[in-house]
């Protein structure tokens, strides 16, 4: 397949296969979060997707939110300078509060935000990331609820991108090697 001139090596995760592990993580928060003031954090952009489909099956009342952190480096690894570039709107004082991730890789950005929403005071801090790939951790965040585990290929699709394409697909695929965002 290809779209805006780069091609797609795989799908690697199939429409139906995240709807259904997403429902099962819908199910989860529900059961863990009764009667809780509960804060979903959906951080910009990738996770939109991801946000919208989980709020839709958690069967428990909710307040959403969303927040945008920018991580500046080389190439396209994490150098640890994150910016903040979209805060949010609710107060998480006294709240619980979960981060929504698309994915986690070296989990430096994440540990970024968690410190900084821990300054706010809510009651907990959890994290849901859609993928938690492996091999690349080099900050120790727990990921209290993550849908698959996968390896270091560039995925695109469901709300991450290459360039800003491929978000739109209903799918995750693997881009083609040589095709990975080098700026």
């Amino acid at each position: 397949m290809q779209i805006t001139g780069h091609e797609i090596n795989r799908i690697v995760l199939k429409r139906g296969e995240i709807a259904s592990r997403v429902k099962e993580l819908a199910t989860r928060i529900s059961l863990d979060y009764q009667d809780k003031d509960l804060v979903l954090i959906g951080v910009l952009k990738g996770a939109v997707f991801f946000v919208a489909d989980l709020i839709r099956e958690i069967s428990i009342p909710l307040t959403i939110d969303f927040i945008s952190i920018s991580s500046y480096g080389q190439d396209t690894d994490t150098a640890g300078v994150v910016k903040l570039t979209k805060d949010l709107e609710e107060d998480i004082k006294g709240r619980h509060i979960i981060i929504v991730e698309d994915f986690v890789d070296t989990g430096i950005t994440l540990s970024y935000l968690i410190e900084i929403l821990r300054l706010r005071q809510p009651a907990s801090i959890e994290v849901c990331a859609l993928i938690s790939k492996t091999g690349n951790r080099k900050s120790d965040i727990p990921l209290d609820y993550y849908g698959f585990e996968l390896g270091q290929e560039y995925l695109v699709g469901y709300g991450m991108d290459y360039n800003e394409d491929y978000r739109n697909l209903p799918y995750i695929a693997a881009l083609e090697p040589g095709k990975q965002k080098t700026t």
